[in-house]
Formats: structure tokens, sequence, C-alpha cells
């Protein structure tokens, strides 16, 4: 028979990667977590962990047990928030990943609709590239990130991804630009511009790239910052011009151009582990989330 905790140990260590990361989390010595390891592999009467360097890796045996232990410890998270319901409605707390600008379109909608609700939304503001956003689910019940509508959905063997809503991204020029006031731009009439983009990994980045593919220049981007409050003062200075999601442009002087002849848009997606809607403080918030999502739309 497993133990529940020890389970717990293998699956933090293969989210966070060393074991001096689980200790630090668990708040255990680093000889207690490989001890409590060494104790699990007697139970599976196989070796889980295998030198890699300095550090240790998950063998063919761990990653699945890793596996198995995300659906045992899923259920016991299940049986905890079901008893919460039958003492009422669901409550508890949960944990929310989101990207500064998805944040600020969609958690006050998100707070409001879960007031008195009995569940407790704890947010926190993560800026990671999609690529690494399953790392966040260590620490998060929930994550909310946004990639190119091109690229591969998150979802895998641990991880449960969805589409949350589609946002279209948009050329955006100071007033005084002689693009300013059109109806849309097309890529090739950007080949000459300055940009002032994002860091790279980013959706509004991978646009900038399929621009760069149309148009047979490789764009000169003379900043790169992730703070789109900072980009558009800059735009509107003149210091060049940027990509940026619609709902996200909030400067009054800018003049916002459509592209034309190409699909530019970045998609937010909720990640969690898998089946985690079945807990009811969890699926309280994604049904939350859900009704936010398509009234941004809507509008």
């Amino acid at each position: 028979m497993f133990s529940i905790e020890r389970l717990r140990i293998l699956r933090e260590l293969a989210d966070r990667g060393t074991v001096a990361a689980v200790a630090e989390v668990l708040s255990m010595t680093p000889s207690a977590v490989s001890q409590q390891l060494k104790v699990l592999a007697r139970e599976a009467g196989v070796a889980l962990l295998e030198p890699d360097g300095r550090r240790v890796r998950l063998t063919d045996a761990g990653q699945a047990l890793v596996l198995r232990a995300d659906d045992v410890l899923a259920a016991m998270e299940r049986a905890v928030a079901e008893m919460a319901h039958y003492r009422g409605s669901p409550r508890g707390q949960v944990r929310v990943a989101l990207f500064p600008s998805g944040a600020a379109l969609l958690l006050p909608p998100v707070l409001a609709a879960l007031a008195g609700s009995g569940v407790e939304l704890v947010a926190g503001d993560e800026d990671l590239p999609p690529s690494e956003a399953s790392k966040l689910l260590a620490d998060y019940d929930i994550v909310v990130t946004h990639r190119d509508e091109r690229a591969p959905s998150l979802a895998g063997p641990r991880l449960a991804a969805r589409v949350l809503m589609r946002e279209p991204i948009d050329v955006v020029v100071a007033p005084d630009h002689s693009l300013a006031g059109r109806e849309s731009v097309r890529p090739e009439e950007l080949a000459e511009e300055s940009w002032v983009s994002v860091r790279g990994g980013f959706p509004v980045d991978d646009v900038l790239e399929s621009i760069a593919v149309i148009t047979g220049v490789r764009p000169r981007i003379v900043q790169r910052l992730n703070e789109f409050r900072v980009i558009e003062t800059l735009v509107v200075s003149g210091y060049g011009v940027a990509l940026m999601p619609r709902y996200a442009v909030a400067h009054p002087d800018l003049s916002v151009l459509p592209l034309a002849g190409v699909r530019a848009a970045r998609v937010y997606e909720i990640v969690t582990r898998p089946q985690a809607n079945l807990s009811p403080a969890i699926a309280t918030v994604l049904e939350a989330f859900d009704a936010a999502a398509r009234d941004v739309v809507a509008r």
C-alpha cells in the first residue's frame, strides 16, 4: 500500500525537478525527502529514480507512478471538497495563476461572481511563456495562460487544457503615424516599421514572426518589454509601432488597426490537473471564468 504523503512527495519532485525544491515547499530536510522516496521505491518494488548528473530524475516506472499519484491525490481532494459540499455550498480556497493582462480583464468579474459563494479565490499574476505554464500547477489549482491560436494545446497526460476565449491581436500606431485612422493594415505595409515587441515565446511575438514570414523581412525590433502600458507609451511617443491584444489596449490616443489578410489572435487557455473540475470549489471558479469570458466576447 502506497503512502499518500509519499505519493505527494513524488509528485512534487516531478513538478519541481529537485529534491531541494521539494524539501523547501514541504518544510522538510532534503535527506528526509530522499528517505521517503527510497521507502516509496521499496513499496513499489522497482527503482523510481536514477542519477542525472548531480540530480536525480524519474525512471519510466517513476513517471508511471506519478500519473497514478495524480489520480490518487485528485481523488482525495475531491473527497474533501465533496464533504464540504454536503455541509452546504461549495467551499474552500482555489489558487489561480493568470498572466497580467488576462487578470486585468477577467479577474474583477470573476471575483464579483464568487462573492458570497463560500469559495475564496487567491490569485497570482504569473507572466510565463505558454510552454512553461504547466510548471505553475505545482502551486496553483488553475492556470489561465495565453498562446498563439496556431500553437498546439497544452493538454497532456498530466494536464487538462481547454480554450477559454479568443482575442484578436491588432497593430497600434501613434495618432500622427501615416497609417493612423485606417480601417485595417496589411502585413506588407509594415515591412519598414520599427517595432516595440514583447519577449520571445509569448503570443504577440509569435504573430510578429508570422508577419516576418509573410513579408520576407525580419522585423526591426527596437525594444522588448512585457508591460503593455509601457509599450503603449512608447508607441504614442513615436518610438515604433506594436502588436497588442485588442482587449488590452487602454491608451486613448492610440490608433488601432486590425491586420488584414492574416489571422492574428491569442487564445486564453485554462489549464488544470486532470479531473480537477470534479472538485465543487474548482468547478465553481471555472464556471465564473467561462461566464466572464462570454461577457467579454459579447461586448
